[in-house]
């Protein structure tokens, strides 16, 4: 990890929270209007829907980078990868749960990331926000805290201890889960804890994050799906890997837990 200092550090959560502010006012003006939403299909065999507030919103959060830290990098889902001089990359999910977004449920969210520009792609995460524009939740980790501001206030986060599998809950996005392999895999594990949920998108680490649940488990993921929300687990004193047991900032299979023991559990019926 890069060594910086702490008015570096202020200013960069300054920034993040400030991404986070002009992404929620973007996509709060698109959302939920009478009839619906209009999308884009990003896929030829399925359904993968882009909408002008996806696009505006990564906009309007790169535009303010290039205003105040011209010198980093970008890497984002809608606009693509932009080379920086830092050493610093900032990661960009506009809108992560956008088939909720249409829907008009309150469980997508904005993925904002600070990570280590690698030669080829974002490094691991040192920061990273969810914010929930309607809620009016804000869940951001990094150099070694992991806070809530929303509209009971504000507070540290922690995740939960001293569960085992049989009493988890256990959250995903599909019940597929990747590949038939992949979702035989999680199957297995969803027969295992006490309660299994889906569809809650990048809400669901907030959760784990602010101690309410104890897994999530996911496939299928790209750097900019989990960036965020590993900076912000780890903070919150839980720990993220893809289903080996390594790094998952590069996206792929996703474990995330909240204590080795619960993570150890998951992994060894995840691999048979």
């Amino acid at each position: 990890m890069l060594d910086l200092d702490t008015d570096t550090r202020a200013a960069l959560a300054a920034l993040a929270n400030d991404l986070a502010d002009c992404a929620r006012r973007e996509t709060l003006a698109q959302f939920r209007p009478v009839g619906g939403i209009g999308a884009d299909n990003k896929l030829e065999g399925g359904f993968d829907p882009v909408t002008e507030a996806d696009r505006s919103a990564e906009a309007a959060m790169r535009a303010l980078i290039a205003e105040r830290r011209p010198q980093d990098g970008i890497y984002g889902e809608e606009h693509g990868v932009t080379r920086g001089e830092s050493g610093l990359t900032w990661v960009l999910d506009p809108i992560d749960g956008t088939r909720g977004y249409l829907s008009g449920t309150p469980t997508w969210g904005v993925l904002i990331a600070l990570c280590a520009e690698e030669a080829d792609g974002p490094g691991a995460p040192m920061m990273g926000v969810i914010d929930q524009p309607y809620i009016g939740e804000r869940f951001t980790g990094g150099f070694g805290r992991a806070t809530l501001e929303g509209p009971h206030g504000g507070r540290d986060l922690g995740v939960r201890s001293g569960r085992g599998l049989e009493s988890a809950t256990l959250f995903t996005t599909f019940p597929e889960v990747g590949t038939p392999d992949e979702g035989a895999a999680f199957a297995r594990l969803s027969q295992q804890v006490r309660l299994t949920r889906y569809g809650m998108d990048c809400y669901a680490y907030a959760l784990l994050a602010a101690g309410q649940i104890d897994l999530v488990v996911e496939a299928g993921l790209q750097p900019y799906d989990v960036a965020a929300p590993i900076a912000l687990i780890e903070a919150a004193g839980g720990l993220v890997t893809n289903w080996q047991g390594g790094p998952a900032h590069r996206g792929g299979q996703v474990l995330a837990a909240a204590s080795p023991e619960i993570h150890a559990a998951a992994l060894e019926v995840l691999n048979g």
